[in-house]
């Protein structure tokens, strides 16, 4: 028997069940970037492929390996964005919002690269994202991991931890560059596929490398914080004593590097011990080359991505994200006459209670069955309209969690403890 159209592997539905974490981070978010002053910026899914290829760098995994690239019926190769960053870039350039202008943005939305699915790593995935321009100094940097520090502290995680380094200006990553090549050469023959190949094009990735074999070599290797420029060594100084004045906990990682080749000076991660080989929950540092490399004018940036469903993974074990969502009330309604009053009852409810989620029951059926919808819905309350309180003028209140005494009160009554409920 035919299954039917299946989804594209990699690429995956998000159920009823599941949106309200996807509801309470997104809330929560825009909340926190708003507090500190930053606008949303909403760019196209699909991109000119060259703006990706001069942007991430040619020789990354990304753009070797990963893109979804195709040819419009116009012969123009099209890409569909594996990252925010550089789009958001392209946006501001389009649109003259860097010119002698600071910019605080930030962005949300579908990614997509073709990479090997597992848990945490998907091919369709879900970036949020915060970026600032402008500005130049350690204090943005600074404010970035205070607003990601607070992001977590909202959201009630506590098990994520923050890695921090600098990989310089481009002069001293190349001067970098050289040593490490020339460090590595001396273990060729024992450098598997993949850093044999990083080795001739961004040595750097092969520090990032995931194979337990190379652990010992690569903990050998220069370190990049010996080698930095006086500004990029000043600088760095001056985001850990700012996050140090803030109670902000961290480690130097000097093995910490990015994927992806618009980075300078600072980079950073967040990462967590609670999602297996997929830690890094949301990863950053400033790109301040990238608007010029684009073909603009200098403009200093930094900003930072997290991955939407390792957040949410992260959440989902606490139900506290789903309960913020579930309704408040159930209304059952048992019978015409209750049916009738019971909608205008529900819609006068509505406007007299601000944030009331109330679920009316459609489709009719009896006392018990509705009262078992009610229960699964994981209401806190079922507001009960049968016979006798058409009749009372009144409305039944079964409380579904607490175990406390079921109770009758006035229509009036009603929205005064509901209203007390939705705001405790």
């Amino acid at each position: 028997m035919s299954k039917g159209i299946q989804a594209v592997r990699g690429m995956n539905d998000i159920l009823p069940e599941e949106s309200p974490f996807w509801q309470y981070v997104e809330d929560v978010a825009r909340s926190v970037f708003e507090e500190y002053g930053y606008s949303e910026i909403r760019m196209p899914i699909v991109e000119r492929t060259e703006l990706f290829v001069r942007s991430i760098g040619e020789v990354t995994d990304v753009v070797e390996k990963e893109m979804y690239t195709f040819e419009d019926r116009s012969g123009d190769s099209l890409t569909l964005r594996p990252e925010g960053t550089a789009g958001c870039v392209r946006a501001g350039m389009s649109h003259g919002l860097f010119h002698n202008q600071i910019q605080r943005l930030w962005y949300q939305g579908p990614m997509f690269r073709h990479e090997r699915p597992q848990k945490g790593r998907y091919r369709q995935f879900h970036q949020l994202g915060v970026e600032a321009y402008g500005l130049d100094g350690p204090d943005i940097d600074a404010e970035m991991l205070l607003l990601t520090a607070r992001l977590w502290k909202r959201l009630g995680l506590s098990h994520v931890r923050l890695q921090l380094n600098s990989l310089g200006n481009p002069e001293a990553r190349q001067a970098y560059r050289e040593k490490l090549v020339a460090y590595f050469q001396g273990y060729r023959d024992q450098l598997d596929e993949d850093s044999l190949r990083r080795l001739d094009s961004n040595p750097m990735r092969i520090l990032d490398s995931k194979n337990p074999d190379l652990a010992d070599i690569i903990a050998g290797a220069p370190s990049i914080l010996d080698h930095l420029d006086p500004e990029s060594e000043a600088h760095f100084a001056g985001l850990r004593q700012r996050l140090d004045a803030q109670g902000i906990d961290y480690t130097v990682n000097p093995r910490l590097v990015r994927g992806l080749d618009y980075y300078s000076r600072t980079v950073f991660e967040w990462t967590t011990d609670r999602l297996g080989a997929q830690d890094a929950v949301c990863s950053g540092g400033r790109y301040d080359f990238l608007v010029s490399q684009l073909g603009g004018r200098h403009v200093p940036a930094v900003g930072w991505a997290l991955g939407m469903e390792r957040l949410i993974a992260l959440l989902a074990l606490d139900e506290a994200p789903r309960r913020a969502t579930l309704p408040h009330a159930y209304l059952v309604m048992v019978g015409e006459a209750a049916e009738d009053i019971g909608f205008v009852l529900g819609e006068r409810l509505r406007d007299q209670v601000a944030g009331l989620r109330l679920l009316a029951h459609c489709g009719g059926g009896s006392f018990k069955s509705q009262l078992k919808k009610a229960d699964r819905s994981g209401a806190d309350f079922a507001l009960i309209l049968g016979e006798s309180e058409v009749e009372s003028g009144e409305v039944a209140v079964k409380p579904l969690r607490s175990g406390d005494e079921q109770f009758h009160c006035s229509h009036e009554a009603l929205a005064e403890f509901l209203a007390g409920h939705v705001n405790q």
